[in-house]
């Protein structure tokens, strides 16, 4: 593989075992992590044509939601080169053909795009602004009518993702709750 290689894991989801090849230096670098494991359990996908992940990580997310749902593109973002490379490995690794990773800090790569589905794993330590912002607001902006975003914090961000969602009227509901993470989801108006 390469320098960064730390190791291979296995992970079983909707009947479908996926590997994903993992680097040292990237979020979750043992196994899927508690949040990504609660929220591609707890998405409940609309016939997704074009799907979009924030901070993909190694890629688990989009390329899960790419197996098991052929029918869509999925464009993956991350602002971490090495990420992005990680998960481009592992589309090919598990033969994904409607997924493509893409470097960008936030959303800034996808500014022309819009999609049905949005999903994120969103990073608790770049602060409120930069969450408000970059993982709430911007990607909400770039959902069709009638589009889905679901996205997981940490409990600590309990304080926060409820309140933007308010404050901009936004249809958000939270959707589960397990071991220190919260899934909401917000809907965009049809």
């Amino acid at each position: 593989m390469d320098a960064y290689f730390k190791k291979e894991i296995t992970y079983v989801f909707a009947k479908q075992e996926f590997t994903f090849a993992i680097a040292n230096t990237l979020f979750s670098t043992f196994d899927i992590d508690h949040g990504t494991d609660i929220l591609i359990r707890s998405i409940v996908p609309n016939n997704p044509k074009s799907i979009l992940d924030i901070g993909c990580g190694y890629g688990p997310l989009g390329i899960m939601l790419a197996k098991t749902n052929p029918q869509a593109e999925i464009t993956m973002l991350d602002r971490d080169l090495l990420a992005v490379q990680y998960t481009n490995f592992n589309i090919a690794k598990n033969n994904i053909t409607n997924a493509v990773a893409i470097g960008s800090v936030g959303t800034e790569a996808v500014k022309e795009k819009n999609f049905d589905l949005v999903v994120s794993n969103i990073p608790a330590k770049i602060g409120d602004e930069a969450i408000a912002e970059e993982f709430i607001l911007e990607p909400y902006s770039l959902l069709n009518p009638g589009g889905e975003y679901w996205m997981v914090v940490v409990s600590a961000l309990n304080r926060l993702v409820p309140r933007v969602g308010k404050e901009h009227h936004l249809q958000m509901n939270e959707v589960r709750k397990r071991r220190g993470h919260i899934v909401y989801r917000i809907r965009k108006p049809a």
